[in-house]
C-alpha cells in the first residue's frame, strides 16, 4: 500500500484494493451547471461518494473549504495528490464524525457507494440520516436517488436485483427504506429536518444523466421536440424494447417524474429558532440575549432589536438569525409592519428564493447546456431565449404512415419536406418538427463547407431515415429485399426529387462531414433490443418460408426432370440394344462388305481429281 498524502484521513471502513473512479455517475454539463449555481462562495462543501473529476474541480474552484468522502483508498490518494487543498476522508459514511456541518453537501452518485463491502449493507434510510446530519442550518443537500421503477429498468433486460457490475455485491431493489417515489423522498427529507426546494427528474439514464426537469416543469404539457430526444442509449446492454417510444409515452401520460431513471433533489435545512436565554451581568443593567450560531458557538446579540440597528446580515440566506423574523421569534415585533427591520426581512425573501438560483430544467445538447422552461430554451451562458417548436417529430409521422401502409400520406409529407429543403431548410427527420403547416428544426444543423444541391440534402435526410427505419424493424409498404440505399432512392423519387447512386454517395459523405451522431438504432456495434430481435426473427421467418417454398418448387421440377431423364435413358438403352441386334444380322454384314469397294473407288477418284 502506498503512503497516503498528508490531506488524506482514514476514518474506518476504507477499501484498500478497490476503485470507484470508473463507476461514478457521469455528470457533465447539466450537473456541473447546477452545482456551480449552488456552491456558496466562502462556504464549506462536502462531496460524498465518487464523482467525476470535472465536478470535483468545479467545486474546489468555487468554495473556500472543500472536503471529499470516498471509500476507495486509491481514489482518495489520487484526489489528495490532484487537489492538495482538499480534505479527503477515506472510509464509510457513518464513520465520518467529529466534523462541523457543511453549507453544501453533494451526493450526486447516490448512497450506494458510501459504505464498505466489509460490512453488511446499511439501509438507505440509515445512510441518508448520516448524510443529512452533516448539513448545517441554512445549508443545502443535493442528493441523487435512483428509481427502481424507472424507464431504464423497463428497457433493461438484465435482472433488476443485480446490476451485473463488480461493484454491486449486494442485491439491489429489496431495501424497504429506499424511496419508492417523489412523495416518499419528500417525506424522508421532512423527517430529517430538510425542506425540498426543487426535485428534478434526470434523463435519459441513471449512469449518464443529460437532462434535468423540475417537478413544476413536468406538470406542463411539454412539447415532443423536448421529450422525444430523451432516449436511453443501448450501449452493450441488451434491451427489452426501444426506449424512444416508452420515454415519449411516459411524458405524454404525465409520468415523467415517476418513471425517471434518477431523482435529484435539492433540499435546505432551515435555520433553527434562536433559543433566548437571559444572562445577568454585573456591568450591564439590561439583559443580553445569547443565541447559538450554525455550529453551536454562543454569540451575544445585544440590544440591536431594541435600538433599531439593521440586521441585514442576520436575515441573509445562511445568516445566524434568519428565523428571528419568523412569527414567535425574538424580533417578532420588529418584523411587524412599520418595524425597523421590515425592509430587511422582505428583501431576504426575494434574494433567498430558490427559484432565483435553481432552474426549472437543464438539458445538455452536444457540448452546450440549455436552460429550459415550458415554452423556451436558452443556451448558457448568456444566450437568448428561443421558443420550443410545437408539433410532431417528422420521423414518427413517417413511421406511423409506413406502419399503416399509407403511401399517399408518405408522399404528401415528403413533397412538403422537399419544398422546405428547396427553401434552404436542413435537418434530419428525427430532429425536425411538423405542426401540419410548417417544418421547424429542433437543433440547428451546421452549414456544410461548400454549397450542396437541395436534392442531395434531401437524399441525406431520407437516407438517415431509411437506415433508422430498417434498423429498428418497423413495418413499411415496400418489398423487404430493399436495403437502406434502395429505400432512400425510392423515398427521394416519391418526394419528386429523383436521385441516383452518385447522389447517395455524396449524401453519405455530407453526413460524415457534418459529424451527425447516429442514433442508437443505426449503431453497428450497439446491441439490438428484444423487439429488434423479434422483428429480425419475423423477417428471417418470412425469408425462410419463401426459400422453402422455392426449394419445394425446385425439388418438384427436379423430380420431374429426373423421371424424364430416367425414361429417356431407358429409351436410349432400348435403341442401343436394337442397334446391336441389327448389326449382328446377315444382311447388315453383307451390306457392309459390299459397300467397301465402292468406298475405295471414291477415295481413288478423290485422289485423281487433285
Amino acid at each position: 500500500m502506498t503512503e497516503a498524502p498528508g490531506n488524506v484521513r482514514l476514518i474506518g471502513g476504507e477499501m484498500l484494493l478497490w476503485s470507484d473512479a470508473d463507476a461514478a455517475t457521469d455528470w457533465r454539463g447539466a450537473g456541473l451547471e447546477l452545482v456551480r449555481r449552488l456552491v456558496p462562495p466562502g462556504g464549506r462543501v462536502l462531496v460524498a461518494g465518487p464523482h467525476p473529476k470535472g465536478l470535483v474541480g468545479a467545486v474546489s474552484g468555487g468554495a473556500s473549504s472543500v472536503a471529499v468522502l470516498v471509500r476507495s483508498y486509491p481514489d482518495a490518494c489520487a484526489l489528495g495528490e490532484r487537489h492538495p487543498a482538499l480534505d479527503v476522508h477515506c472510509g464509510r459514511l457513518r464513520a465520518l464524525t467529529g466534523v462541523q456541518p457543511y453549507d453544501l453537501v453533494l451526493a450526486l452518485d447516490g448512497l450506494e457507494r458510501t459504505h464498505s463491502a466489509e460490512e453488511p449493507a446499511p439501509p438507505w434510510r440509515a445512510s441518508f440520516d448520516a448524510l443529512a446530519a452533516l448539513v448545517a442550518p441554512g445549508g443545502r443537500l443535493v442528493l441523487a436517488v435512483p428509481n427502481d421503477l424507472g424507464v431504464d429498468r423497463f428497457v433493461d433486460a438484465r435482472p433488476p436485483d443485480r446490476e451485473g457490475a463488480d461493484g454491486h455485491w449486494e442485491p439491489h431493489g429489496f431495501d424497504p427504506s429506499h424511496p419508492g417515489g417523489p412523495q416518499a423522498l419528500d417525506a424522508a427529507l421532512e423527517a430529517a429536518g430538510l425542506v425540498a426546494e426543487r426535485c428534478y427528474a434526470a434523463y435519459p439514464s441513471r449512469s449518464a444523466p443529460r437532462a434535468l426537469f423540475g417537478r413544476e416543469l413536468l406538470r406542463e404539457d411539454l412539447p415532443e421536440a423536448l421529450t422525444v430526444p430523451l432516449t436511453a442509449p443501448g450501449g452493450d446492454t441488451m434491451l427489452v424494447a426501444d426506449p424512444l417510444r416508452l420515454t415519449r409515452l411516459a411524458f405524454r401520460h404525465g409520468l415523467g417524474e415517476h418513471l425517471a431513471p434518477l431523482w435529484l433533489t435539492v433540499a435546505a435545512r432551515p435555520h433553527e429558532p434562536a433559543a433566548p436565554e437571559a444572562v445577568t451581568t454585573d456591568d450591564a443593567d439590561e439583559p443580553a440575549v445569547v443565541a447559538e450560531d450554525a455550529y453551536g458557538a454562543g454569540v451575544a446579540i445585544e440590544d440591536a432589536y431594541q435600538s433599531g440597528v439593521a440586521i441585514a446580515d442576520a436575515c441573509e440566506p445562511g445568516g445566524v438569525a434568519e428565523d428571528v423574523c419568523e412569527p414567535g421569534g425574538v424580533a417578532e415585533d420588529v418584523c411587524e409592519p412599520g418595524g425597523v427591520a421590515e425592509d430587511v426581512c422582505e428583501s431576504d425573501v426575494t434574494v433567498g428564493d430558490p427559484r432565483d438560483i435553481l432552474p426549472e430544467g437543464l438539458v445538455e445538447v452536444g457540448r452546450a447546456v440549455h436552460e429550459v422552461t415550458a415554452t423556451s430554451t436558452r443556451r448558457l451562458p448568456g444566450g437568448s431565449a428561443r421558443p420550443i417548436p410545437r408539433g410532431r417529430i417528422v420521423e414518427e409521422v413517417l413511421v406511423e404512415a409506413c406502419a399503416r401502409e399509407d403511401v399517399r400520406a408518405v408522399r404528401d409529407l415528403l413533397a412538403g419536406l422537399a419544398a422546405w429543403v428547396a427553401e434552404g431548410g436542413d435537418a434530419a427527420a428525427d430532429n425536425l418538427v411538423w405542426d401540419g403547416e410548417r417544418f421547424t428544426a429542433i437543433t440547428p444543423v451546421p452549414a456544410p463547407g461548400s454549397p450542396v444541391p437541395a436534392h442531395v440534402v434531401l437524399c441525406r435526410i431520407l437516407s438517415r431515415f431509411a437506415v433508422r427505419l430498417l434498423a429498428a424493424g418497423h413495418h413499411h409498404p415496400w418489398p423487404w429485399p430493399l436495403d437502406a440505399g434502395q429505400l432512400a432512392l425510392t423515398l427521394c423519387g416519391m418526394a419528386g426529387q429523383p436521385c441516383d447512386r452518385d447522389d447517395l454517395d455524396w449524401a453519405r459523405k455530407l453526413e460524415a462531414e457534418l459529424g451527425q451522431v447516429p442514433g442508437p438504432a443505426e449503431l453497428a456495434g450497439a446491441a439490438p433490443t428484444y423487439r429488434d430481435l423479434l422483428s429480425a426473427r419475423d423477417r428471417l421467418t418470412d425469408q425462410l418460408t419463401a426459400s422453402l417454398a422455392r426449394i419445394e418448387r425446385l425439388e418438384t421440377k427436379l423430380s420431374y426432370r429426373e423421371r424424364e431423364l430416367v425414361r429417356t435413358g431407358a429409351k436410349l438403352r432400348k435403341s442401343q440394344r436394337k442397334a446391336a441386334a441389327l448389326r449382328r444380322t446377315l444382311g447388315y454384314r453383307l451390306s457392309r462388305r459390299l459397300s467397301r469397294p465402292r468406298r475405295a473407288a471414291r477415295k481413288v477418284l478423290r485422289l485423281l481429281s487433285r
